[in-house]
Order: structure tokens, then sequence, then C-alpha cells
């Protein structure tokens, strides 16, 4: 669309000697500049139409996943949750949970750790 746009602006540019000239012309002046301007317009929305296809190829590759922090808040990674958002499956600090708080449409119940090897041979009493 620009090689287009340039040369609507070149054959804009040709008309104006001409209707510059000894018997200067306003039709001819006026098609001289509106091929001109029909050019520049082009070459704009060449680089319009390029932008948007890069832009739209930016969003669309995917953000590379986030490492989780073992133990820690889903959203933050910094705290230690204290709920669980059962419609989301989501553990939240407190911090979060304040963003994230919805009575609508959230279900929360508290975040409980899941016993690990350790803990299950000390309820047995190994």
């Amino acid at each position: 669309m620009v090689g287009i746009g340039v040369l609507g602006m070149l054959a804009g540019l040709i008309f104006l000697p001409t209707a510059l000239s000894e018997s200067p012309d306003q039709g001819l002046l006026a098609l001289g500049v509106s091929l001109f301007s029909f050019g520049v317009l082009t070459i704009a929305a060449g680089l319009y139409v390029k932008a948007r296809a890069l832009q739209n190829q930016a969003t669309s590759e995917p953000a590379p996943a986030k490492r989780r922090v073992r133990g820690g808040c889903e959203l933050c990674g910094s705290e230690a949750p204290v709920v669980q958002c059962k419609v989301h499956q989501l553990q939240l600090c407190g911090n979060c949970l304040a963003d994230h708080y919805d009575l609508r449409s959230c279900a929360y119940v508290p975040a409980v750790r899941k016993p690990g090897k350790a803990m299950a041979a000390r309820a047995r009493g190994v």
C-alpha cells in the first residue's frame, strides 16, 4: 500500500507544474492536490494496517508461564494462602482476597495445607 501511495503522490506532483504554468488551470491544480493527498492517505492506511497486524500478532503470542511459588498465594506468590476460591480454584492470601472478592460468583473455603509424608508418618505414630 505504501508503494501505491508513493505512486499517487508522484502523479499529484506531476500535475502541479502543468497547473501552475503560464495559463493556470484550477481544475488541474485541484486534481494534482487531490492525487497527492490521496497518496498520502494511502500510505497512512498502509502503515496503520501494518501496525494493527503487528499489534494483533504480539497479543496472540502466549505469555511465558509464571513459575509458581510452592505453598504461596497463586496470584502474588509472596504470602501464605488463607482461603481458596472454589469457583476459580485459586489459593489466595489476605491481600489478594481483597482484590478478588466477589460475593455473587465466588465461594470461599479456608485454605488447608495438604499433609506431607512426614506429617502423615507422625499422625500414624511411626
